[in-house]
């Protein structure tokens, strides 16, 4: 079932030329057990696109689903002061996606992607909705937004 999120992210991947597939499922997909449960995907091949607020703006840290970032990290990779992380009215103002959706492509912001994302050939990450998903290489996300590679957990 499409909504207007995952229908954006849509229309940003045919205009843009990237490389992935879109999913929409019936359930929501917010957690990593459920989108496992949706995809057949162990957990590990999930990642997510966690939101924060930096002096400059909003900053999308891209990790492991089963890894926690460290805002110090962020704010030393930025050179920076820590970060804050986004409330759920900023990341949709910001990044055009709810919380629980943000896909790691389709936005204008400032994006770092954790070296162990990089680890892998193919990720699972948001979809635009909280029942959405893309599949997509990590060097596909990096080609797309610019992402900084940095260790973030």
């Amino acid at each position: 079932m499409e909504n207007e999120y995952t229908k954006k992210l849509q229309d940003y991947i045919r205009r843009n030329g990237v490389d992935c597939s879109l999913f929409t499922y019936d359930d929501s997909c917010h957690s990593v057990q459920a989108a496992c449960k949706a995809t057949g995907a162990a957990p590990e091949e999930f990642v997510k696109s966690i939101c924060f607020m930096a002096d400059d703006g909003i900053v999308v840290a891209i990790v492991r689903g089963c890894d926690r970032v460290l805002p110090r990290r962020i704010g030393e990779a930025l050179e920076a002061p820590v970060p804050r992380i986004a409330r759920a009215c900023e990341v949709l103002s910001h990044t055009g996606f709810p919380a629980g959706g943000v896909p790691p492509i389709g936005f204008d912001a400032c994006f770092l992607i954790d070296e162990a994302v990089l680890e892998l050939p193919c990720v699972w990450a948001g979809g635009g909705s909280d029942s959405g998903l893309i599949k997509i290489a990590p060097e596909e996300i990096i080609r797309h937004t610019g992402a900084r590679r940095t260790r973030l957990t």
